[in-house]
């Protein structure tokens, strides 16, 4: 999503497009922002401008002043970008604060993987947890990936960590697949911790297994919306995101140093830990 954001927009700017007319043709999203110019005079807000220059189905909240004047900031899902307030140029990158240090984009994109992860309700997802959890994660996972499958051969020891492990659906080849399919598997079992477990293992299930709806769909959007690329992609309960399998204690102490960071900043600093190989 990130990078078809970025094509977007670098099409637009390089085409000459003005902030304060719609693009040549009549933007796709134009109906949108007419509907909102009611709510807001143009004269005095420069974002309805900038609006014409965003995807379709951008709204006015997703622009917002950003910590540097002169230039607005654009968030959907956990993606950040910035704009020039005259709409010239487009910057994909992370703002840092010199005196702190602190990635102040990275914390805002921490903050939109909670709130996201947070409506989802747990019903929805599959949990594996100890007794008394010390951290929470949120793994969005494909039943066929062989880091996925490894992660999830150690629950057992990552629960016996203190670490509640929350699952999300997100086959990597995509709708009508057998790994999409799998999952819905998994989900219409009687027992879905069990039907998880034996899918990981590369355990024989009946495909033709059905109940309906499923939150497969769902979920899989969320974990474009965030950000995934790849499986296993872990998301702390700070909203750290770590991109890959890590064995257990080492995900333990990626955790506690997460933790301690927050609570230094107040923030939850951008931590991407290595891709597995």
């Amino acid at each position: 999503m990130r990078t078809s954001w970025v094509i977007f927009a670098l099409a637009v700017l390089a085409a000459g497009a003005q902030p304060c007319g719609a693009l040549s043709g009549g933007a796709p999203d134009a109906q949108a922002t007419d509907s909102q110019a009611t709510a807001a005079d143009p004269h005095t807000d420069p974002r309805l401008a900038l609006l014409k220059l965003l995807p379709a189905g951008s709204k006015l909240e997703d622009l917002k002043p950003s910590p540097i004047a002169g230039i607005y900031q654009f968030t959907q899902g956990a993606d950040v970008s910035y704009l020039t307030a005259d709409g010239k140029y487009f910057l994909d990158g992370n703002v840092y604060d010199m005196a702190t240090r602190a990635n102040l984009t990275e914390a805002i994109r921490a903050r939109a993987r909670v709130a996201m992860i947070d409506a989802v309700p747990e019903s929805q997802m599959v949990i594996f947890s100890p007794k008394n959890p010390l951290h929470t994660i949120t793994v969005f996972t494909d039943v066929d990936c062989q880091y996925c499958r490894k992660l999830h051969s150690e629950i057992a020891e990552i629960n016996k960590l203190g670490i509640r492990v929350r699952y999300l659906f997100f086959p990597r080849t995509g709708p009508n697949t057998e790994s999409w399919r799998k999952a819905e598997v998994v989900w219409c079992s009687a027992d879905r911790n069990e039907a998880f477990t034996r899918a990981k293992a590369g355990a024989e299930l009946d495909m033709n297994k059905t109940c309906g709806a499923t939150p497969v769909a769902r979920e899989y959007a969320l974990g474009q919306s965030i950000g995934v690329r790849g499986t296993p992609a872990i998301v702390t309960d700070g909203g750290d995101f770590i991109n890959g399998y890590m064995p257990p204690r080492e995900l333990l102490q990626t955790l506690k140093q997460l933790q301690a960071a927050a609570r230094t900043s107040g923030e939850g600093a951008e931590r991407t830990a290595r891709q597995a190989p």
